[in-house]
């Protein structure tokens, strides 16, 4: 806002608007005391994680213990004074607390005394993390039941004889009048709660594992998170908003992971694929598309075989919609891709740039060589009550919008630019431009922006009355829809960035030349600093210390790959939560802690199973690199957070002036 003095008419009517929240000099006065005490309590704790993949149970994990940053806390305070175990023991009761307390009353024998301890630890950690916040905030994270006492609790000095006196009085209440269990579960979640501020999640929440849903499911209780989108998210929008394609890659996924129970979760009528794929494939073995089984993931030998049959049936189709969809967009030259055009079938040969390669197996009942992308009747049948099980099912639209109204492309949080796989770049390292649709070409910032707005086109809905409204001016709802494919498996997709995706060669053929995947520019050039500070300058990234984080990439830890690269300008942090993964990373991945004393980069071990972390006390194996450590505790203030709170103050100044000088008068109450 302009300076002291001259008001304009905006400036005046933003005032006004300003004076309705203080109505008073006082008010004005007060909010700004409370502003810069703000900026003056350290920075809260981020806590970076990608790849989850559906393993709900090890997200949970990394959530309640906050990676690691809970153990940290519990070891700073009582460092030397309690014994390894007791520490260890405290660890798990904070995040399992309902499961440890009923395994500590089974073989406790003085319960009242082990009550009476536990309490007054937890409330000196609880008291530990919650000074970082204002007493507004911490208030309102606390239950409903205690929160009078964990308040009170909380601010009262323990070096008071007097005041230690009142502690104990409450303490023992809680124990004699039969509360101590509930306490303790309500500051455990407290403590949970508090220990992160901001959590980011930089992509694929979906596929692979079995628990998508549940994590969706967590994420909508979380306090304060974001997601920026990844390629596997992107496949499940598309679906959830009726690309065809999209919803046949999504099936093929779970089918070929052997993993349907979010698909059952959502209430996805699969009893038409099976139907269909026992009359059109029944006499087929279906090799090459026996479901690749996890471990602890059984399965009878008739059911791997409906698997398989169900398998091929949803690939064909895939590759069917897909060619539909490419030969609708030429632009996006990719109709290279429609591979059945480009089979002999009657020598069972694959022609691609002018090479034959043998077919695997070459059993097509439902394709005519003549149009081989044209969908039998049954075929066409089949599409549409899938299409119709991904149109009507609530819970997945509810967990689809969460996604849309809490993420975007990328983002920027402190200094940090996040995005899920990469940033499309020429040869040269320059940021490249694409076409995301006729005439419309972006560059890095732009086109993450733009490819955003496109997305949210295809889920363009009138809220009120549910109807559909126009999409936004620029971006059809259709074209929108099927821009979903190319952000699958494009070339200059960002959750891409490859050659190809070599699906159909994998399946089909058996020369292994053709399964590679060329990768783009940015994962050959992003260990250059300077193409990362290009990237940085082009995303106007300011500060000193500043970073970009991406998942998408399993870190390959046992040949020795650092997570941090390009002189420490980028990390990345796929979370390895895919157990899909562990044999080719040798651990379960990064996540990444970023508090007010600087970065911990935490490497786990693979998580087996919370019944263990809770009787075992296994807590999360995790070494902690040290990545950057700042000379003095970050403030709110170093932050973006403290930024809006400067322009704020900036504002509220100019009220009380405009106030003292009678340009606005104030409310009296």
């Amino acid at each position: 806002m302009t300076s002291h003095h001259h008001y304009n008419e905006s400036d005046k009517h933003y005032l006004q608007l300003l004076s309705q929240s203080f109505p008073t000099i006082a008010d004005a006065a007060k909010e700004i005391i409370n502003l810069e005490a703000i900026m003056n309590l350290p920075k809260g704790t981020e806590h970076f994680l990608a790849d989850l993949h559906g393993e709900s149970e090890a997200f949970q994990h990394v959530l309640k213990n906050a990676s690691g940053n809970i153990k940290r806390k519990v070891n700073e305070l009582f460092g030397n004074t309690i014994r390894e175990s007791e520490k260890k023991e405290l660890c798990t009761l904070i995040y399992y607390p309902e499961e440890k307390l009923e395994l500590i009353k089974a073989q406790e024998t003085d319960l009242d005394d082990w009550y009476r301890i536990t309490i007054h630890q937890l409330v000196r950690v609880c008291r530990d993390v919650s000074s970082k916040y204002t007493r507004s905030k911490v208030r309102k994270s606390l239950p409903e039941d205690f929160s009078y006492i964990i308040e009170e609790l909380l601010h009262e000095r323990t070096d008071d004889i007097d005041k230690a006196a009142y502690v104990a009085v409450i303490v023992n209440t809680i124990i004699s009048t039969g509360r101590a269990d509930d306490f303790i579960c309500a500051i455990c979640n407290v403590i949970q709660r508090l220990a992160i501020d901001q959590l980011h999640i930089l992509g694929d929440i979906y596929d692979r594992g079995p628990g998508a849903h549940k994590i969706m499911d967590t994420l909508r209780q979380y306090h304060s998170w974001d997601i920026q989108w990844g390629n596997h998210d992107i496949l499940w929008m598309g679906a959830s908003a009726g690309n065809d394609a999209c919803i046949c890659n999504v099936l093929r996924l779970c089918l070929r992971y052997a993993n349907l129970s979010t698909i059952e979760e959502y209430g996805i009528n699969l009893v038409p694929l099976a139907t269909f794929a026992l009359e059109v494939y029944g006499d087929d073995p279906c090799e090459e598309f026996i479901p690749r089984l996890l471990p602890g993931n059984e399965m009878d030998e008739k059911t791997r075989q409906l698997t398989a049959k169900m398998h091929k049936a949803i690939a064909v189709l895939q590759f069917k919609t897909e060619a539909q969809i490419f030969k609708r967009h030429p632009e996006w030259q990719m109709e290279g891709r429609c591979l059945f055009e480009h089979v002999d079938y009657s020598r069972g040969v694959c022609e691609i740039d002018g090479h034959e390669y043998i077919m695997g197996s070459c059993h097509f009942p439902t394709i005519d060589p003549s149009e081989p992308n044209k969908l039998t009747d049954e075929e066409t049948l089949l599409m549409q009550k899938l299409h119709h099980s991904f149109r009507i099912s609530e819970k997945l639209h509810k967990h689809i919008r969460t996604i849309l109204s809490h993420g975007c492309m990328y983002a920027i949080h402190n200094s940090n630019l996040l995005f899920h796989a990469s940033i499309p770049l020429n040869d040269d390292g320059s940021l490249k431009e694409v076409e995301i649709y006729p005439g419309k070409k972006y560059a890095g910032k732009d086109l993450m922006h733009n490819i955003g707005m496109l997305i949210r086109a295809a889920f363009q809905t009138n809220s009120a009355s549910g109807e559909l409204a126009a999409a936004p001016e620029e971006y059809p709802r259709e074209y929108a829809r099927d821009y979903f494919l190319y952000l699958w498996c494009g070339k200059d997709s960002p959750l891409f960035d490859k050659s190809k995706m070599a699906t159909f060669e994998r399946y089909f053929l058996k020369d292994e030349e053709t399964y590679k995947e060329e990768k783009g520019n940015y994962f050959k050039l992003r260990l250059d600093e300077a193409v990362c500070d290009r990237i940085l300058d082009a995303f106007e990234v300011k500060g000193e210390n500043r970073h970009i984080i991406n998942g998408h990439v399993p870190v390959h830890a046992s040949k020795g790959e650092n997570p941090i690269k390009a002189g420490g300008r980028l990390m990345v942090i796929d979370g390895g939560f895919s157990e899909a993964y562990h044999k080719e990373t040798g651990i379960a991945g990064y996540t990444l802690v970023y508090h007010s004393r600087g970065f911990q980069l935490v490497q786990h071990e693979p998580f087996t199973s919370a019944r263990d972390a809770i009787v075992r006390e296994t807590d999360i194996k995790s070494t902690i690199q040290i990545v950057e450590m700042s000379a003095h505790r970050m403030l709110v203030a170093d932050t973006d957070k403290g930024e809006e709170l400067r322009e704020q103050v900036h504002d509220l100044k100019e009220l009380l002036y405009a106030y003292r000088h009678g340009i606005i008068t104030e409310k009296r109450r």
